[in-house]
């Protein structure tokens, strides 16, 4: 929802000119479960006059009806929508609400707090700039604090506000507060988090959140609000370089042959040239497509069609580099780290899929190197990372692929891990460096990879369909049967 503005009624266009240059912030709310998230969000937007008059009421309703505010209305239930959540009381899964101000939009991320979720959290923060990291001040930093905080870490985001939350419930107290922040910053020295902002607050009953609370007069710093609607952003240098991985190949009719995708870092304009990777091949741009004609030039968040001068072949999952830029990676193997999501731990050496950008290919975990505490930082050996650890990992794929280090650009630095019997995502990794071809990994030379490709999903399939027909034989039974 957009602020109210007088321009609305005098000069609609004005407005519309406003809003569209405005700039958008993605932000997400993390921390331990029961620390406040939803509350927060709630507040931030009744303060800030952003929910509807009959939204407002039904939210009422609804707080009588579950009853977990002791009659109050439970702003939670703005974000939490689903029943399981309003019966239990949390958040289950990522909700994602939209507000602008005048000065900027917003897109927030509601994420979960349950260890059991991680894996939410992580999907959610993957495209956010801040995050808002909630700490209760009865309990101080937990391990869930630690864990949210390490992956925003890897995912890359630079801004943080540690949001101690329920101050109300310990009197306000300064010493309390200043005790969370020395814990908060120790640990934190650790991790790769430039600006580290620290409010307190109650998001109940609304102190500090969009209006300065006269209970701390000790804290002479902004509120919430106040900072999301003032950080500074542009301190934060994407690649410079041009990267556009190819989503799609469009090809309407004879005539229109384009490259779709979203510019990942960089920016093109008409005539310039274009290598293709991994191939190599050059050609110019002629012409750059998009639904409201075509542009001279476009930047990094544009979703955009590239016509070339050249027939050449560009196919789904290759990208598309200027050829007077830096080159990105194109390797088979390549170091990452690695957030697992799946109930079944990771096995090293066993066939995964991995998806990157448009790519799709098969691989491996060839070596796990080490697997990281949350709690301390400190990483130790390892085999194998369960739900919700994190692990550095060396990875060899059947076919080369092509990458940036995820600290220069999360659009071509990140990927995920499929398991090929279930198809569910298992792991999301972020690469840090290319690897020489691991003596250890067992993978078919690139040629085969497609014909490998074919008996896997033959593989699957009838791995699928005695599972159907015999539900009650376990694993074993189906290797034996199969072969």
């Amino acid at each position: 929802m957009s602020h109210q503005s007088d321009l609305i009624a005098s000069d609609i266009e004005s407005y519309l000119h406003q809003h569209e240059n405005k700039d958008l912030l993605r932000f997400i709310t993390c921390g331990n479960v029961d620390d406040g998230k939803s509350t927060l969000i709630g507040r931030l937007l009744h303060d800030s006059k952003l929910i509807f008059e009959d939204h407002l009421a039904a939210i009422a309703r609804d707080s009588q009806k579950y009853n977990t505010t002791d009659g109050e209305i439970d702003l939670a239930l703005l974000v939490d929508g689903l029943q399981a959540e309003r019966e239990q009381g949390i958040t289950i899964d990522v909700a994602y609400r939209y507000f602008s101000t005048e000065r900027r939009k917003f897109i927030i991320a509601d994420c979960p707090g349950h260890a059991q979720y991680t894996r939410n959290m992580a999907t959610g923060a993957s495209t956010c700039d801040l995050a808002v990291i909630l700490i209760d001040a009865r309990h101080g930093v937990q391990t869930q604090t630690r864990r949210h905080s390490f992956i925003v870490s890897l995912l890359g985001v630079r801004h943080v506000i540690v949001a101690v939350n329920k101050m109300d419930l310990v009197d306000f107290s300064q010493q309390v507060f200043d005790e969370i922040q020395r814990d908060y910053l120790a640990f934190a020295e650790g991790l790769n988090l430039p600006d580290i902002r620290f409010v307190p607050m109650s998001a109940l009953r609304g102190d500090n959140v969009v209006n300065a609370s006269p209970h701390t007069p000790w804290y002479h710093g902004g509120t919430l609000m106040h900072l999301l609607d003032t950080i500074q952003l542009e301190t934060d240098a994407p690649l410079a370089a041009f990267r556009l991985p190819v989503q799609y190949v469009n090809r309407p009719n004879l005539n229109f042959r384009g490259f779709c995708g979203t510019i990942a870092a960089g920016s093109i304009a008409a005539g310039d040239t274009v290598r293709v990777l991994p191939s190599g091949k050059t050609s110019q741009v002629r012409a750059i497509v998009t639904a409201d004609g075509d542009l001279p030039h476009a930047h990094a968040g544009q979703a955009i069609t590239l016509t070339l001068t050249d027939e050449i072949d560009v196919s789904r999952g290759d990208m598309l580099v200027k050829a007077s830029d830096p080159a990105p990676s194109v390797a088979h193997s390549f170091a990452a780290h690695v957030v697992w999501m799946d109930e079944t731990p990771l096995v090293v050496g066993k066939t995964y899929g991995f998806k990157l950008g448009g790519k799709k290919a098969f691989g491996q975990v060839v070596r796990l190197v080490t697997r990281i505490d949350v709690d301390t930082l400190v990483a130790t050996e390892a085999t194998t990372l369960k739900l919700n650890e994190i692990g550095v990992a060396h990875i060899t794929l059947t076919a080369p692929v092509v990458f940036d280090a995820y600290t220069a650009c999360r659009g071509t630095g990140s990927l995920i891990v499929i398991d090929r019997e279930t198809n569910a995502t298992a792991a999301a990794g972020m690469i840090s460096q290319p690897l020489a071809a691991s003596p250890e990994a067992s993978l078919p030379p690139a040629g085969e990879a497609s014909e490998l490709a074919r008996l896997r999903a033959f593989e699957v399939e009838l791995n699928a369909l005695v599972r159907r027909y015999f539900p009650h034989w376990e694993a074993k039974d189906i290797r034996q049967f199969l072969g």
